[in-house]
């Protein structure tokens, strides 16, 4: 079952072109990634779905509901969170007002209780730095955080843009396993991510998008032996 569907979106930055008639879908409990370099429109596509960013033509459809009545707080209502780039954390507040923060559209107090432990077996770290400033985290814990705060909006689909930025290669493939188990769970996931290789080695099916237009869509396996993405966006040749 197809639980986003883009089509055809133009997306615009005052006068600057930024999406060319991208389409694309995400199925229910599948991850999707979605691969290509700087500048490109991976990340103004996420800004599109999430209603940061309005198309200006075209539809964003979640579960058949055209996303583009409602603003960007009203699209976490509908089942839409996003885990930005930079980790977009509130560095002042502590680790547990983040936290709830994430939940602020949420008015089941139990649930949000239950969600809330659920976020602390994923990253156990979060339950130790508790009362900490966020500010103060590690960039890692930094992540975990700002994935946590996505994750206590209980999300149908949440939307991951360059979790591993900045982070140690061991602090990688902690945040991968997570974004696996993430998705075990439950949660359909559209994924940005620069480690391209590590993307496919998670997602189902992935899209390359170049100059704001998608120009490859295939099984993450197919794209992972292509040679056009082995060179341009693995490294290999």
């Amino acid at each position: 079952m197809t639980l986003l569907d883009i089509r055809d979106i133009h997306t615009y930055y005052g006068n600057i072109h930024a999406l060319k008639g991208i389409s694309l879908t995400v199925d229910e409990g599948e991850i999707v990634t979605l691969i290509g370099s700087n500048g490109a429109g991976k990340t103004t596509t996420l800004r599109s779905v999430c209603g940061l960013q309005k198309p200006r033509q075209g539809s964003i459809l979640l579960n058949g509901e055209d996303l583009g009545a409602y603003k960007a707080h009203q699209v976490v209502g509908k089942g839409v969170a996003m885990v930005p780039e930079g980790r977009g954390i509130f560095a002042r507040l502590t680790v547990a007002e983040n936290l709830d923060l994430g939940a602020y559209n949420r008015r089941d107090p139990q649930g949000v209780r239950e969600d809330l432990e659920y976020v602390f077996s994923i990253f156990p770290r979060l339950r130790e730095r508790n009362r900490q400033v966020a500010g103060t985290l590690s960039g890692g814990e930094q992540q975990m955080l700002a994935t946590g705060r996505a994750l206590m909006a209980r999300p149908h689909l949440l939307l991951m843009d360059e979790p591993s930025m900045g982070l140690a290669p061991l602090l990688v493939d902690a945040i991968f396993d997570v974004i696996r188990t993430i998705n075990r769970k439950g949660t359909t996931i559209l994924l940005v991510e620069q480690n391209a290789l590590m993307a496919l080695s998670i997602a189902a099916r992935g899209y390359v998008i170049q100059s704001g237009r998608i120009v490859l869509a295939d099984s993450a396996a197919k794209l992972t032996s292509n040679a056009m993405v082995r060179k341009a966006y693995l490294g290999m040749e």
